[in-house]
């Protein structure tokens, strides 16, 4: 029986990207992700929510993005869920659920004369920084016809 465990996310960061590194040289990343949701509420309001994902990344990606991801940047995030669990000094369990982020991307467009921009980074595939100045749909090459912009995608 075939199974998926995958994740997409676009949001804006909460905290800049925190790297450390393990005792055995490996790097790891965190940030925390928010991502709002519209909806209309049983008495006809426009309402906002807003969910937050811890977001850990890890190797080279981790050192990659480590200084571009910083609180407010737009991000779109792919990866897949993972649940940890241990025990307290009180032996009480505790859960947390993550996002281990195999693909990020800055959706946020830099401003005329500026230098920077967006950047997307990959799983260690052909696609390191792929490019300056917006974000490039997925499977979209070189020729796909310029940027598309973030109110285009087919998700909120």
């Amino acid at each position: 029986m075939a199974s998926l465990n995958k994740v997409m996310l676009i949001g804006n960061a909460g905290k800049d990207a925190e790297l450390r590194y393990l005792a055995n040289g490996t790097a790891q990343a965190k940030f925390s992700l928010a991502v709002n949701r519209n909806f209309k509420a049983a008495d006809g309001e426009w309402k906002e929510e807003t969910e937050w994902f811890n977001i850990v990344v890890w190797a080279a990606l981790a050192e990659r993005i480590s200084q571009s991801v910083t609180k407010g940047k737009q991000l779109y995030v792919e990866g897949r869920l993972s649940t940890r669990s241990w025990d307290d000094d009180q032996g009480v369990k505790h859960y947390m659920t993550e996002v281990i982020a195999q693909d990020l991307k800055i959706l946020e467009r830099r401003e005329a004369g500026q230098g920077g921009g967006s950047g997307d980074w990959g799983d260690g595939s052909a696609r390191q920084p792929r490019r300056q100045g917006g974000y490039s749909a997925p499977g979209a090459g070189a020729d796909a016809g310029g940027d598309v912009d973030v109110d285009d995608l087919p998700f909120e």
